[in-house]
């Protein structure tokens, strides 16, 4: 897996050989997906802490003022707390790692082979995410619905399975 610094979110390497002890997931919060995700990492045991926030939310861009934001909102991105920044299968990838019973697929999953596999279930749920985010409001109205923690109303009324 391959980790950029938050200062330098250029692609170099960075952040080899510095522990990792804690994760922030930047997630969509208007995307039900990224919400049901965000939800089932929460309720599993972590090895190492993951922190959501709210990707281009004021707190994410006063944690990592260095970090390419516009990229973030593009694709999942991870931050470790040494600076490492983890984008697309490599960020799902580490966000598994993480997690008590997933550490074994995480390295299955780092491997060139396994790295196919997860980029093709990034693609996957990227095309439902386009599909199924809601629109973003304007105005004032923006702030605070970026800014906010809890999960979006799904327009469509849909539930994803646990």
């Amino acid at each position: 897996m391959t980790a950029t610094t938050a200062g330098d979110d250029r692609g170099a390497r960075g952040g080899e050989g510095a522990p990792v002890r804690r994760l922030t997931v930047l997630h969509d919060p208007r995307c039900p997906l990224c919400a049901h995700v965000r939800d089932w990492l929460a309720r599993q045991r972590q090895l190492v802490p993951l922190d959501p926030v709210p990707v281009g939310s004021a707190e994410a861009r006063r944690r990592f003022p260095h970090l390419d934001h516009a990229a973030s909102e593009q694709e999942i991105t991870v931050v470790g707390d040494g600076g490492q920044v983890y984008r697309g299968a490599a960020a799902w990838v580490a966000c598994l790692w993480a997690l008590d019973g997933y550490r074994p697929l995480a390295h299955r999953l780092s491997t060139p082979s396994g790295l196919r596999l997860a980029r093709g279930a990034v693609l996957a749920a990227a095309k439902y995410r386009a599909a199924h985010r809601r629109p973003a409001p304007a105005g004032p109205e923006a702030d605070r619905t970026r800014d906010r923690y809890g999960p979006p109303a799904c327009d469509s009324g849909c539930r994803t399975p646990d």
